[in-house]
């Protein structure tokens, strides 16, 4: 089988390499998560992997924050493909003069993570080392798996949820200001969509991932895998409210500031034509998510970003770039 194509930048030339390298080692790389069938049942596998001072930092969250985000943003690969989730796995490195109740408290924010979707902590490992580090993989099951692939011209794009609140809660830090409150629960709290991709995968789903490193840089992966055109339109963006002033600070057109931002796991999917408001309104009765529309799939390649009538160029987050 071979591997789905994936967008541009640092980060997936280096995907791509070591697909190469591994050879006829590799299994098809480069979606959400990994499938594995086993007697009769698809396994769906992710590792996702948190490290202070690139991901967070100890003075912007708690411990239990930490190991809650750590583990959400593992648990929302499953949720991007529409798979129920089993259990995770926290491999956790720390310095070794970390305290036995951070690094417990840190476990009980994996474990409530995994609590809020019906999972387990099924193990780990623990190590030494000069920063902060959880790696959480999560175990999961499918009945319909969504990947990026499959994506279709004519196809609705829609996101779940708000967009851009993680970014907010980023920049305030950064200017050594506290964010506000929502924001910073954006931040510290995300909430991976498992019961939003469940439903979206039984009611048609073509395509589906989650926005760990901003729609503008995500959409290219739909992009490619699906051998399609995206046309976003980022007035249609479903907006967080802290946005509009971090985005007023930086001179910023606030669907331009969610579009670029990371780190919110809401999922992006393409949905059939014939999906619209009524069936979104049932997505949200029956999850408790809302639905945006935001723009079309069309024949072509490439992601086309539309604010108003004129065309702009965007790039989301590359740990490389």
């Amino acid at each position: 089988m071979t591997s789905p194509a994936l967008g541009p930048g640092p980060e997936f030339d280096f995907i791509r390499a070591i697909a190469r390298g591994l050879g006829p080692a590799a299994g098809p790389l480069g979606d959400d998560c990994a499938l594995v069938p086993v007697d009769g049942v698809t396994l769906a596998l992710s590792t996702d992997v948190s490290v202070e001072n690139v991901h967070f930092r100890r003075d912007w969250l708690e411990p239990a924050e930490i190991g809650w985000r750590a583990a959400a943003s593992a648990l929302s690969d499953l949720a991007a493909e529409g798979a129920e989730a089993i259990g995770v796995l926290a491999a956790v490195t720390g310095p070794r003069s970390l305290a036995a109740h951070d690094l417990v408290e840190l476990m009980r924010g994996v474990g409530e993570a995994a609590t809020s979707v019906g999972a387990l902590v099924l193990g780990g490992d623990l190590s030494a080392g000069p920063y902060w580090s959880v790696a959480v993989t999560v175990v999961g099951r499918v009945d319909r798996p969504v990947s990026r692939v499959g994506a279709r011209p004519d196809d609705g794009l829609w996101v779940t949820g708000t967009l851009g609140g993680a970014r907010a809660a980023l920049e305030a830090w950064l200017r050594r200001d506290q964010p506000a409150a929502d924001a910073r629960e954006a931040f510290a709290h995300p909430v991976p969509r498992l019961a939003a991709g469940v439903w979206l995968a039984a009611h048609g789903a073509t395509a589906m991932l989650d926005l760990s490193d901003g729609l503008a840089g995500d959409a290219q992966h739909v992009a490619a895998a699906s051998g399609v055109g995206l046309t976003l339109e980022l007035d249609r963006l479903p907006v967080a409210p802290a946005v509009a002033a971090e985005a007023e600070r930086l001179r910023m057109a606030p669907p331009v500031f969610a579009a670029q931002g990371g780190e919110d796991y809401e999922l992006l999917v393409a949905l059939p034509p014939g999906f619209g408001p009524a069936e979104a309104a049932e997505c949200r009765a029956a999850t408790g998510v809302g639905l945006s529309r935001v723009g079309t799939v069309v024949a072509g390649a490439g992601v086309r970003l539309l604010l108003g009538d004129e065309e702009v160029s965007l790039t989301g987050f590359d740990h490389f770039r």
